[in-house]
């Protein structure tokens, strides 16, 4: 598996927050997945309110 640093943005009551998190993952699909879910369980957020703008592989 590969290490993925993903950034992007996500939706909150002040605004735009950035973030950059980095997951273990078999390609880049999954992890998006993997972010996207994380922030659904953390922060309880839709799909739609978190903005991935860079994937990379580390």
């Amino acid at each position: 598996m590969t290490d993925y640093t993903i950034s992007g943005r996500f939706e909150t009551r002040e605004g735009s927050q950035p973030f950059e998190r980095s997951v273990d993952a078999p390609n880049e699909n999954v992890a998006r997945e993997h972010v996207l879910s994380q922030f659904g369980a953390e922060h309880n957020l839709d799909r739609d309110s978190v903005e991935i703008e860079e994937v990379s592989a580390a």
